[in-house]
């Protein structure tokens, strides 16, 4: 049965991420422009990124005024309530800024630290993907109703899709190319979509056979994360290691390991 907080809490983050993807869809400007910088000239912020995270802290801040946040625009507050929001705004921002139509709201809650809900909203796509820890992962969409996500059978590692993505520096853009030339040739082939929430549901949805990349802040996979898992995805860092900063891996059991073992081989987790 599931806890009817994380039922609460789970209600909310989908409100709040359906209400960012509207204003992120209706209200971008036609002359949409880059507000600033982050890791590089290249990694950018948009009025709206500032925006989406502006409308999404304000709700849940008015329903749960004692929870705290962890945003990637610069939320930052540690709450009472034992219950902490980790939000992307906008995920996948450069493909916003150009108009391509892969970009979604992420939001998470957190309790005690670990992630028990999580709400992926990709408008352009007309699909929400959401899950409760231990209730399994659903998606909404163009079909009528929910369906429930399972992660694709594994195939043969040589015959796996996965997706990956670059960081904004350019030297480690560089090894990262280096990683993905090696993996190319003992796979199906390899996708970038630009968003890792997007990637992480992907998985779930079957759409992938795994995703990996270097580099992900929290907020970035929480709600994926906990999505991929929720529909049979294995998901990790390095060997014996949760998905950090230095390596996130999410794939269907059978193609992880020798995914993950690969990475760990081809120094996917350094310069």
């Amino acid at each position: 049965m599931t806890d009817p907080l994380h039922a609460d809490l789970l209600q909310l983050a989908r409100t709040a991420a359906h209400r960012a993807g509207e204003l992120l869809r209706d209200g971008r400007p036609a002359d949409l422009a880059v507000a600033a910088t982050k890791s590089s000239p290249i990694d950018v912020v948009t009025e709206m990124d500032i925006a989406a995270e502006k409308l999404i802290t304000s709700l849940i801040a008015e329903h749960r005024p004692e929870d705290g946040f962890l945003g990637e625009e610069g939320a930052a507050t540690e709450g009472t309530s034992g219950v902490r929001w980790v939000i992307d705004p906008l995920d996948g921002t450069v493909n916003y800024l150009y108009g391509l139509p892969t970009w979604a709201v992420s939001i998470a809650a957190e309790q005690d630290g670990e992630v028990v809900a999580g709400a992926v909203v990709a408008p352009m796509r007309g699909e929400a993907y959401h899950a409760v820890r231990g209730a399994g992962a659903w998606a909404t969409g163009s079909w009528e109703g929910e369906r429930r996500l399972a992660c694709r059978p594994a195939p043969p590692l040589d015959q796996a899709l996965v997706s990956t993505g670059f960081n904004y520096v350019r030297e480690v853009r560089a090894h990262q190319a280096d990683v993905a030339q090696r993996l190319i040739p003992l796979l199906r082939d390899i996708r970038r979509s630009g968003s890792a929430a997007v990637d992480l549901c992907d998985v779930a949805a079957g759409r992938l056979d795994g995703y990996y990349e270097r580099g992900l802040h929290p907020w970035d996979m929480a709600a994926g994360d906990l999505i991929a898992r929720e529909a049979g995805a294995l998901t990790g860092g390095r060997p014996g290691q949760r998905p950090s900063h230095d390596l996130t891996v999410a794939a269907s059991p059978g193609v992880f390991e020798p995914l993950q073992r690969l990475l760990e081989d081809f120094g996917a987790w350094h310069d």
